[in-house]
Formats: structure tokens, sequence, C-alpha cells
């Protein structure tokens, strides 16, 4: 019998029969996740249904040295939540309660399985708002916004995940209970371990509740759509309204390669001639909304827009993003094969950055097309092919785009973590002493190495391979 053997007879005694599931035909489903990483089968799932269940399972499996996966909305890109050494994976879709919801006090109480978009439709309710938007927020999971820092469109003026999280109860690696952070808006006392956790992609504890500050929800939304004559232009528009003192809550870009394969799918006249789009989303009371409009008009236009839509109502605003919420679903079905970079350079070096990709685009024969939060550098390069034999060209290309990135002061990511694509490209941002000083705290943390093992360094992914 080996030791997973022994850890899965007592956790199915601890948790109750039924809880503990082996049956091959359910595994499957939590091999994998939504980036492209290879399936890899974990040897049971555990649905977890309280934070006591998630200690039995962290004492157990730390006894006997048993890899655990955390899992919550498993809309991960980086492949965070796939299971690379089996053991057992930590599902949370059984814990989803909104625990509370404090108007007076703005502050929400969640459980990790608690869906993005389900939050926001909460709050929004009683006249409050979330704001963190990930692109999957109708699927993906708090639980797992917390451990990939989660950002999205809004990010530009309300700032990412990190942002809202004020306290979290989690299990470490060894089945011990704690609580971290706080239920105030201010509060210093001690190491901020709450702000270390939130990022760390499950590999130093696993988050069973988590307390998040919100805010008044804003009078008044509008969205603007401006089509550009070149990508240049488009960066001195973005430049232009930011300069006017106008901060918008998402500010996005499509280059001329995305932009055409939205034109089919969009029901606006998207003239041809345009080469790049910017979808730019304000929000504030009615009196200071319209004062913006008419800067942000002023700018784009001074940027040489050839075309300026705004839209107020909800269904109008909806429009005007229907095609950008459905790009990424569009890209997928123009290949066989997709992967997505979301990298972050600073604003003044997109264009720099879409140009190199256009580069490396055509050195390496592997069709790339570009789009992001313009408003914060956030840029999602995404590479696409149909044949196999393509892959190695592929590989050099998102090299080559990394070294790019970092060339021009940028960072590997800013939204999707490390996670295993990633890993092996960690160094070309960070020294090595660095690193190893990341492990150090990953040690204390996790001395047996069992919490989500194979994530973020390389050395880790390389273990984990060997053992496998």
């Amino acid at each position: 019998m080996t030791s997973t053997d022994r850890a899965l007879i007592e956790l199915d005694r601890a948790l109750g029969s039924g809880r503990v599931l082996t049956d091959p035909e359910l595994l499957p489903r939590y091999a994998v996740d939504e980036s492209e990483v290879p399936p890899h089968l974990p040897d049971a799932v555990v649905r977890a249904q309280s934070s006591a269940d998630v200690a039995h399972v962290m004492r157990i499996c730390a006894e006997h040295a048993v890899p655990v996966t955390p899992r919550a909305g498993g809309t991960g890109r980086t492949g965070g939540a796939v299971p690379l050494a089996g053991g057992i994976v930590l599902a949370f879709e059984a814990m989803n309660r909104i625990k509370g919801i404090e108007a007076r006090d703005l502050i929400a109480v969640v459980e990790p399985g608690v869906i993005t978009g389900d939050l926001h439709d909460a709050v929004e309710e009683l006249g409050l708002f979330y704001p963190p938007d990930p692109n999957s927020l109708k699927s993906c999971a708090l639980g797992g916004n917390v451990a990939e820092n989660a950002g999205g469109p809004r990010a530009l003026r309300y700032g990412s995940t990190r942002d809202y999280v004020l306290g979290m109860n989690v299990v470490s690696a060894d089945g011990t209970e704690l609580q971290l952070g706080k239920r105030t808006v201010k509060g210093v006392t001690g190491y901020d371990l709450t702000s270390l956790l939130v990022g760390s992609e499950g590999t130093l504890a696993i988050t069973t509740e988590i307390t998040l500050k919100l805010l008044p929800k804003p009078q008044a939304v509008a969205t603007i759509l401006a089509l550009l004559p070149s990508l240049p232009s488009a960066g001195l528009a973005v430049t232009e309204v930011l300069q006017r003192g106008i901060l918008p809550r998402c500010l996005e870009l499509l280059d001329e390669a995305t932009l055409s394969i939205v034109r089919p799918l969009s029901s606006l006249p998207l003239s041809d001639s345009a080469r790049a789009l910017l979808l730019i989303e304000l929000d504030g009371d009615e009196v200071a909304l319209d004062a913006q409009l008419e800067r942000a008009g002023n700018a784009l236009q001074g940027a040489g827009a050839s075309e300026v839509l705004v839209a107020r109502h909800s269904g109008d605003r909806e429009r005007l993003w229907a095609a950008r919420r459905e790009l990424s679903r569009a890209l997928r079905q123009r290949a066989r094969y997709k992967l997505a970079e979301d990298v972050v350079v600073p604003r003044t070096k997109i264009s720099d950055l879409i140009d190199a990709c256009r580069s490396i685009s055509e050195r390496n024969a592997v069709y790339m097309p570009a789009y992001g939060h313009a408003g914060d550098g956030n840029i999602h390069v995404n590479f696409l092919w149909d044949e196999p034999s393509q892959e190695p060209a592929v590989k050099r290309a998102i090299q080559q785009v990394f070294e790019q990135v970092i060339a021009l002061g940028g960072t590997l990511t800013g939204e999707h973590g490390i996670g295993v694509l990633k890993a092996p490209y960690l160094p070309l941002e960070q020294a090595p002493a660095l690193i190893a000083l990341q492990e150090r705290v990953k040690d204390l943390f996790d001395p047996k190495h069992i919490l989500n093992p194979g994530k973020i360094f390389p050395t880790h992914l390389q273990r984990v391979h060997r053992s496998c």
C-alpha cells in the first residue's frame, strides 16, 4: 500500500463516505484547467465543504507527504490548477456561499468557490461595487482570483484583487487554521501576510474565507469606442486622455490583427481603414461624467480618431463591449492551438512592444495578434498555430517576446500568474538571489513541498517532472 493509498483511507474515515472521489470518469475533469498544460490525473478529488474539511485534508496529506492542488473555478491560463504531481485535488465548488455583505462597513465575506460575477450582482443590488473584473468573471471563482491576484479591464482605475482583500482565513500546509488580516480599512499589526498570500498561486496556504473591501456603486457609467488610423495614434490618444486629468476605469486596445478578427463579430460599422481600436469606460456622478466625456472626446479627435461612438445606457454599452468580450474565444477558433501571454510594459512602450511582436511574428512565421489593457500596459500577446511541427517556432517566439518585454522595462505577467507555463522564464526577470529568497519563504510555509508542487519556480517544476 502506497502513502497515497493510506492517506485516502484516512481521508475517507475523517470526511465521511462519498466525500473522497476516485471515480475514473470524474477525475479527468480535474486534470486540466483553461491553460494549454497537458492533463495530469489526480489520485483523488476532495470536494471541501468547510474549513474543517480543508484542515483534515492538509493534516493527513502532510503526514503522508501527499501533494495537494487547490482548485476554485479552474479557469486559470498558466496551469495553476493542474495537479502536476497527482495526489489530491482540493475542490471548492461546494464552498460557494456569500456569508455576509455589510453595507455600512463596505465589506463582504465570501467562501473561495463564489463565482466573481455572482458577487458583482449581489453587491450591486445593494448599491455597492466590487471592482475587479477578470474577463472570465461569469465562471471564475474568488479563491482563484485571490491566488492569481486577478485584475481585469477596471484595474486601471480601481486596482487588482490584492487591493480589495482585507483579510483571509487560511489553512497551512500542516493543517493549522489561521486568521489573517483585518476587517477594517486600516491596520498595520505585524507582517502583512494577507498581501503575501494574494498572488501566491496556492503554494503557501489554502484560502477558506475571504473578507473583501467594497465601494459605493458609481452613479453613472459611459463607454467610448474609438477607431484610430495607426497604433502610434492610439498610443497618443491614451496619453492625451490621461494627461487631461481623466482616469478611466477601463482603457482597452486592439491592434490591427485583432481588429480584423473583431470586425465580423461586431454589429458595429468598424471601418476597414482603422488600424487600432480603443474602448474607454468612464464612471462617476452624472455631472462630472458629462465633463469627462467631452474632454475624452477632444483628446481622441486630437489624436486622429476617425470615429468616436459613445454609449450611456447599459444595453448600448454592452453592444460596444460585446466583440471584445468574445475575443479570446474567437481567437481560439482561428487555429488548432492557441497560447496567450499576458505581459506588462510601461504605457509609453506599448507601441514598441507590438511593433516587436510584429517582427517576431514574421521572423518565426507565427500568427501573433495582440490586445489588452492599454491604460496599465498589460497586453495579451496571442500565439496561434495549426501544426504540431510549428511548436518549436512558437517557443522561440514566446522566448523572444519575453526578452523584449524585460528589455522594455516590463514584467512577465500582469494577472495570469506564473503557474507552470511561465516558470521556465522566471530567471529572465528575477535574479538568482531573489528567486532563492522566495524559495526559502516557500520552504518555511510548506517544508514538505506538498502545496501545489511544480508551480512558479523552475527548480520546483523540474523536480516534479523528474518524480513523474
